[in-house]
């Protein structure tokens, strides 16, 4: 097996997650408590199964090594997950744990947790695992798995990246790790900041002491790096023994149900480490995932367990993103207005841009189509596109002013477009709104093509023209043009 067939592996304590959803209007005759009428009852993995669960969809192999016993609820978890990751089981002595969530119009009531065992001790497929593994997530819940592990995690270390997502309840994490990611809260909790001349007592939540804390936790935990993640503002980046954080800010206001958002982000992280990514790579790219699933509704969006995506073992560079069908769906849910736009975006400049954040602030999320590299080929000739689709959604991916990117092969998007079924489709340019090619398909849902004043001057083919044309100077040589 090669370093790239290998797959990520992930350890942790697994859980069954269950959300009750329903309406409370009135409250109890017997105690001042509401009463909610039930709408929906569903149940998923939690914990480390979720984490595992997100690492697969973004298609990867995954291996997840937990206990998940012999009751029905552990069945249940393994399930839900065989169909898309490799389970490798410990010994549980006890129930799998159960969390249940209770609440109304959105908001959480109350949350009920049941049942709890006590992992046994790792056999030889375990170690088998983990000696084979390309990288490692360790999704620490605090119910013994990383306790039991640990000797063979720290082995891990020395070998393959890690990342730990650390539990107050749990161990700390193994020396050698590649990435540790506790939320603020957690950071908080493991150290605190004293009081100094440029920080006071009030000032524990900046991102000076929320640098600090990361700092000091990467020298105790001997890591390379650790990411303290600060929710909705995103997350700061640090290394042991520097001053020098790199904060990354979340891309947009992420207002949805954020449960399950630190499991998406550590397994994006490891995920973009397992292939070989840069940490700020992988600290910038967790960011940007986590906050669109966060807008799509959190672990307890029913789109997210539908089968979506590549399929296991396909390499993430390939694959093409699905957050787009679920934030659409998400966002008409609660009233919201979907806006879509599209083209070949081969070279992003100030005339997209503007495009795009004009198109942003007509609705509640906005969804860029991208022609496919084959798509763009056919329409623009030889040569194109200048930059393959990866790259291409990569950069409008960052701008803060698109929620997500879904890429099309036909030459026109509309069969992209009857999935999305977006309340608006913006185009730039010349054209009057009835005569856009996708007019005729909005109207199949009441949509509305929208016309946005594009910037004169500004085009992929000329900046491409003129760099051709360009001179090019070598060192200790006459300047030289590209067309010579």
């Amino acid at each position: 097996m090669t370093a790239a067939q290998r797959p990520l592996l992930v350890v942790g304590d697994a859980l069954l997650d269950q959300d009750i959803n329903g309406e409370a209007t009135r409250l109890a005759p017997d105690a001042p408590a509401p009463v909610v009428d039930v709408l929906s009852d569903r149940s998923r993995p939690g914990g480390a199964g979720l984490a595992a669960y997100l690492a697969a969809r973004e298609g990867r192999e995954v291996v997840l090594v937990t206990a998940l016993g012999h009751d029905a609820v552990g069945q249940a978890v393994r399930d839900a997950l065989a169909p898309h990751v490799t389970l490798v089981e410990l010994p549980l002595d006890g129930t799998l744990p159960v969390k249940t969530r209770v609440r109304a119009a959105g908001r959480p009531l109350v949350r009920v947790d049941r049942g709890g065992g006590t992992p046994g001790h790792a056999g030889p497929a375990v170690v088998a695992a983990l000696r084979e593994a390309r990288a490692v997530l360790v999704a620490d819940y605090g119910r013994g798995i990383a306790a039991v592990l640990r000797p063979y995690l720290g082995e891990a270390a020395r070998h393959v990246p890690v990342v730990w997502d650390p539990h107050p309840r749990g161990p700390e994490p193994v020396p050698g790790i590649r990435l540790a990611t506790p939320n603020a809260a957690e950071a908080r909790h493991r150290v605190d900041v004293p009081a100094g001349p440029y920080l006071d007592a009030g000032e524990a939540d900046s991102l000076q002491a929320h640098g600090s804390r990361g700092a000091r936790l990467a020298e105790r935990w001997r890591a390379a790096a650790v990411a303290v993640t600060l929710g909705e503002r995103g997350a700061i980046l640090t290394l042991p023994h520097s001053d020098n954080p790199m904060y990354v800010p979340a891309s947009r206001r992420a207002t949805g149900d954020p449960c399950g958002a630190g499991d998406c982000f550590a397994a994006t992280a490891a995920g973009a480490l397992a292939d070989g990514g840069l940490l700020e790579e992988a600290v910038q790219l967790a960011v940007v995932r986590s906050a669109t699933f966060v807008a799509a509704g959190g672990a307890g969006n029913a789109d997210l367990w539908e089968t979506r995506g590549g399929a296991r073992g396909q390499s993430t560079r390939d694959r093409r993103p699905t957050d787009a069908y679920a934030l659409a769906d998400a966002v008409r849910a609660r009233g919201g207005t979907v806006v879509a736009t599209g083209g070949c975006f081969d070279l992003l400049h100030a005339g997209h841009v503007g495009l795009l954040q004009n198109a942003r602030r007509t609705g509640d999320c906005l969804i860029v189509c991208v022609n496919s590299d084959a798509s763009v080929g056919r329409l623009k000739g030889p040569g194109r596109p200048i930059n393959p689709v990866a790259d291409r959604v990569h950069v409008l991916s960052g701008l803060g002013c698109v929620d997500a990117v879904a890429v099309f092969d036909e030459d026109t998007p509309k069969a992209l477009l009857r999935r999305l079924r977006p309340h608006v489709w913006v185009k730039g340019g010349d054209y009057s709104a009835d005569t856009l090619p996708e007019a005729a398909v909005l109207r199949e849902w009441d949509g509305q093509a929208l016309v946005l004043p594009y910037l004169d001057g500004r085009s992929t083919t000329e900046l491409a023209r003129r760099a051709a044309l360009a001179p090019v100077s070598l060192p200790g040589d006459a300047p030289l043009r590209a067309d010579r």
